[in-house]
């Protein structure tokens, strides 16, 4: 399996629904790593690029709907809308 950031978008919403819809970007990235850091050490240059990739699918989940906004604030955690 390539990782791309169609992928990313995926494992964002495992990290969410993992800590109960709602988690903090930090923790996001950690679910990400001990998930998924096989996949991402074969990805090639996403390794390098990841946690920005995780940002730019959170992003995208929110102009989907899938996401609450957060208005361009960063003391809220990233929720999920619908749980």
């Amino acid at each position: 399996m390539m990782v791309t950031r169609e992928t990313m978008k995926d494992w964002v919403i495992a990290a969410l629904k993992y800590h109960g819809g709602k988690a903090w970007p930090k923790d996001v990235a950690q679910y990400i790593w001990e998930n998924y850091e096989a996949k991402l050490r074969l990805s090639g240059s996403m390794l390098w690029t990841w946690q920005y990739d995780a940002r730019w699918a959170a992003q995208i989940l929110r102009n989907e709907g899938i996401l609450k906004p957060v208005n361009r604030r960063t003391d809220l955690p990233w929720e999920l809308l619908n749980q």
